[in-house]
């Protein structure tokens, strides 16, 4: 069984910069991927961005060149930087671990918010 806890989620001015952190925690998992999704209210929950166990990384084209999501496989952390912050970056954002069985864990969530 695998833990998600996720850290760094709060309210920024339009133009802002935030950074989520997402520990995973357990034992006998071994990750190949993680990655944050959010889900905004009446919207389905999409993805953000992902990187996988080789260090490859994909982005929503929303976020592209504006968030970079970064991985420590020691501490088994993802991050995600988010800068220039738009209102329509506010949502609820969920850490994502798939591991190599395939079995996938989501994190308990953390608010955004972008708003002056």
């Amino acid at each position: 069984q695998v833990q998600l806890v996720e850290s760094g989620g709060g309210m920024v001015q339009p133009g802002g910069s935030l950074r989520l952190s997402c520990a995973a925690s357990g034992s006998g998992f071994s990750i190949y991927a993680m990655g944050w999704y959010r889900q905004a209210p009446g919207k389905q929950r999409e993805l953000v961005a992902r990187i996988v166990s080789g260090g490859s990384r994909n982005y929503a084209d929303s976020v592209k060149g504006r968030f970079t999501i970064s991985r420590d496989n020691a501490k088994n952390t993802v991050y995600l930087q988010m800068n220039s912050l738009k209102p329509e970056d506010t949502a609820v954002y969920y850490c994502n671990a798939r591991a190599w069985d395939s079995n996938i864990y989501w994190g308990q969530g953390t608010q955004v918010t972008v708003s002056s």
